[in-house]
């Protein structure tokens, strides 16, 4: 039994082998028994460790999080993290108009080029099942950037001085892996520093480099290979990965709300073997597939790259023998309408996208995720899918000429951006509060790359085999079905997040049968506020993370009962019955 002491009473933060702190002075000693103190998720190891990127208690509801950075500051981040992403789309299509040249340097066929292309989207894919829960422990978003940067500087170069067919896949494939790392972790940087009302226009910027990239880096690729070889793309690629290393190193700072100590005293094994546990597959694609919330946001994101790179991949195909070109750099042309209507786009997107959400506001007196998705619906029913026919079947019955061709091209790109912006934000907004923010972000991007992989792989039989024209039809079709779904999500979202939330929540009779300790608002100090008995639950009203304190709550019940009530104190408080009750 022990016995209690006069503290001061502001209480110190604990760890996992300190006390607890004083409620009204008063502490008790637990025998020098450790007591495991919760961390916020991204630090909690075990097997049921919840991979995330922000502590709970710091919610999108405190304002005062998102002004740590000055104005400045934040216009500088997020200058930053743009030029990052700028690069991942030139590593995959800068390379795409010079498909024949690679392939006869290399000895292949250009087939055998475009499936490598696939394969680079598909490791773009995977790479968030690494890089996502990596930026939400220790290691953070600034040291994730470094690593990522360096080693797309590194791999690139690689790629300028492969020799054969495999060693080139090879290093495309390394080369992906890494540049998926900078669009996660970018994203969740802007959840990080602007508050929700903010992000649809920040986000629309650092979309801006990831959008323009893919119509932007086929023009370079054009002179380059019209000029000199196809590998001084990549040495471009590898000095502009260099140069954004550079800017990281100095001008990112860390962004987290909170640092987790993930790996603190844990040897270079364990380490591993619990880096292991965070980059398991299933954290990421569960939230996706039990939340239909998320699985439908996903899909319709994957539903627009899919659309994308059905466009952007055969254009020299398709558009050097419907107007006669001759060169690369002529069909390289046609990469810019796609790429003039992102920059455009990007200028009202983020703004729609605010706008849509401060309107639902006034209307409604509140804030819901599902809001910001009212701005998409109709670009993804009506423009995008409709611009996509007029591109396809013009190409396809040779009607309109150049002119029907870029205009249609420029409003896919135009009615695109607009509606990414919305979506990206709510995949960022709707589990922020449950600090999952990394995790859905990394999701979401497995999810589209998978989709640009089979868009691009899939994009140049399927034309040979029906034509532009009716290709062009299956992908509108995709993204009409995308609407009603996204359209079924702002009815619905709210409902469905409640239930699901309900559903997760501990019954009555097991709050009722775990009592001994709780959590106050600020989770660095164990405060013990009840009697211990089983039929005596009190939750604390202002904590903000409840369903910690009752895992929390579940730890100590089994501490006490695996160490007996003989080696745990009665618990000491002014005003109530002290002691366990068996």
């Amino acid at each position: 039994m022990g016995k209690s002491k006069e503290v001061d009473a502001a209480p110190s933060p604990i760890n996992q082998t300190e006390k607890p702190a004083a409620v009204n002075g008063i502490i008790e000693e637990t025998a020098d028994i450790p007591v495991e103190v919760p961390q916020p998720d991204n630090a909690r190891g075990g097997d049921e460790e919840r991979v995330v990127g922000l502590p709970l208690a710091q919610t999108t509801s405190n304002r005062e999080i998102y002004d740590r950075f000055t104005k400045s500051r934040k216009l500088v981040i997020i200058s930053v993290i743009s030029i990052c992403g700028f690069l991942t789309p030139i590593a995959s299509t800068a390379v795409l108009v010079a498909i024949p040249e690679v392939a006869a340097t290399l000895q292949t066929t250009g087939e055998m080029i475009n499936v490598s292309n696939g394969l680079f989207f598909v490791f773009m894919g995977l790479s968030p099942i690494f890089w996502g829960p990596l930026a939400a422990t220790s290691f953070g978003r600034r040291n994730t950037f470094i690593a990522s940067t360096v080693f797309l500087t590194a791999f690139s170069a690689g790629t300028a001085l492969s020799t054969n067919l495999g060693m080139y896949i090879a290093f495309r494939m390394l080369t992906a892996f890494q540049g998926t790392a900078i669009l996660v972790v970018g994203s969740v940087v802007i959840g990080d520093v602007y508050h929700p009302t903010e992000r649809g226009r920040a986000l629309s910027i650092f979309m801006l480099g990831i959008l323009v990239g893919p119509s932007v880096a086929p023009l370079l690729g054009g002179v380059v290979i019209t000029y000199t070889s196809w590998r001084v793309i990549f040495w471009v690629m590898t000095a502009l990965s260099g140069a954004a290393s550079l800017m990281v190193i100095f001008f990112l700072p860390e962004t987290m709300h909170e640092r987790p100590d993930t790996f603190k005293g844990l040897t270079v094994g364990q380490s591993a073997v619990k880096l292991a546990k965070l980059t398991n597959p299933w954290k990421m694609l569960h939230p996706l597939l039990a939340y239909p919330n998320l699985w439908i946001a996903a899909l319709a994101v994957s539903s627009m790259i899919w659309n994308q790179y059905s466009l952007l991949t055969p254009i020299r195909y398709v558009i050097n023998p419907r107007f006669n070109l001759t060169t690369p750099i002529q069909s390289a042309l046609f990469f810019l309408p796609p790429g003039a209507g992102f920059m455009f786009g990007v200028l009202f997107g983020g703004k729609w996208s605010d706008f849509i959400v401060a309107r639902y506001i006034e209307k409604r007196g509140r804030r819901i995720p599902e809001d910001r998705l009212n701005a998409a619906v109709i670009l993804l029913a009506v423009f995008i899918p409709g611009s996509m026919l007029l591109y396809g079947w013009s190409i396809d019955k040779e009607v309109g000429g150049i002119p029907l061709v870029v205009v249609s091209s420029f409003l896919q790109g135009f009615s695109q951006q607009i509606a990414l912006p919305s979506i990206n934000t709510y995949l960022i907004d709707v589990f922020q509060d449950r600090g999952m923010s990394s995790v859905v972000v990394a999701g979401n991007y497995f999810t589209r790359y998978m989709f640009a992989a089979g868009g691009s792989a899939a994009c140049l039989p399927a034309i040979k085999t029906i034509g532009i024209g009716w290709y062009s039809t299956i992908s509108a079709a995709f993204l009409t079905g995308a609407a009603g779904l996204v359209w079924l999500l702002t009815r619905n979202g709210e409902k469905w997040r409640a239930k699901r939330a309900k559903r997760k929540a501990p019954t009555e009779p097991r709050r009722n049968w775990v009592v001994n300790h709780m959590y106050a608002a600020d989770t660095r100090y164990l405060l013990p506020v009840g009697s211990g008995n089983r039929d005596d639950y009190k939750l604390i009203p202002n904590s903000e993370r409840k369903w910690e304190i009752e895992a929390f709550v579940l730890l100590l019940h089994e501490i006490r009962r695996a160490l007996g009530p003989a080696r745990l104190p009665p618990v000491t408080v002014p005003g109530q019955e002290a002691g366990f009750k068996a």
